[in-house]
């Protein structure tokens, strides 16, 4: 497996590659959820990248940027026990070198809602640097995990509106076996927080339960699950959503494709997970 620090190396050795090439962005600091997408890179490829990357343009100026859990060492183990080829690991000054002056903002509903309103400018940072990556390794298909579900939508409208030549191919959450969506976040939780992290998914089975039961009103599926995050004294709600899986526009019926998502804060660690709803007759 090769490591690649610099843009100029990774350019070199892209030449040098024939045949498909399948990419995992991530910001490091992996677990079953990352691996799963770089399995699936392998598998689906000739060629399989994964960068390593804390991007800075996306946080904001009272998010966890200098506190983000870093390991290189730990993640390149890990990808190259899964059988990865290329480990993409740059410097933020390469990335954004003196004089960076070029952003992408995606307009509309997709950027302004939910983590959009919550976290101005995330999305901005998002778009940015995925191009950027997405210029540099030129995948034929790159992998994302259905948990960012907003950021998906981001990135597939980006590669849409900007004409980009490969597919994004969307995977399954992984959970834990007691149901909490794997994050790299998840290592700030005390004991007691992990266990009351739990809400986040007893909410969304909530809201899948109560859709099942032939529920199609959607402010009375949100209701429901505000009622039992706010049970939890160690939950801080930002936003419970049932959505147009589209546009992300909050729906008062329930009768086309919805997302239910939600952002909870446990203690100081902000958590995010979600759940599609299927037009059922």
């Amino acid at each position: 497996m090769q490591i690649i620090h610099t843009i100029s190396d990774f350019k070199n050795a892209r030449r040098r590659i024939s045949g498909t090439v399948g990419f995992v962005p991530t910001m490091g600091y992996l677990h079953e959820g990352h691996l799963s997408l770089a399995r699936r890179a392998k598998a689906d490829n000739d060629v399989a990248v994964a960068s390593i990357f804390v991007n800075p343009t996306q946080f904001g100026r009272n998010e966890d940027f200098s506190k983000y859990p870093r390991d290189l060492a730990r993640d390149v183990a890990l990808l190259e026990r899964e059988g990865t080829d290329i480990v993409f690991a740059p410097e933020a000054s390469d990335m954004y070198p003196e004089g960076f002056a070029t952003y992408i903002d995606i307009e509309g509903p997709l950027t302004t809602r939910l983590e959009g309103a919550v976290r101005p400018g995330h999305f901005k940072g998002v778009a940015t640097v995925v191009a950027k990556l997405f210029n540099i390794v030129q995948p034929t298909r790159a992998y994302f995990g259905q948990k960012d579900a907003q950021q998906v939508l981001v990135i597939q409208k980006l590669v849409s509106d900007l004409n980009g030549n490969l597919d994004v191919v969307v995977m399954p959450t992984v959970r834990e076996p007691d149901g909490l969506a794997m994050s790299s976040r998840n290592v700030y939780l005390s004991p007691q927080q992990r266990e009351a992290a739990l809400v986040l998914s007893k909410a969304l089975r909530l809201a899948e339960r109560l859709y099942g039961e032939g529920e199609r009103d959607a402010e009375c599926i949100r209701a429901a699950m505000r009622r039992l995050i706010e049970a939890e004294l160690l939950a801080r709600i930002d936003y419970v959503s049932v959505a147009d899986c589209s546009d992300l526009a909050e729906l008062d019926v329930v009768d086309r494709p919805a997302l239910v998502s939600l952002a909870v804060r446990i203690g100081a660690t902000r958590l995010i997970d979600n759940t599609p709803l299927e037009v059922l007759q």
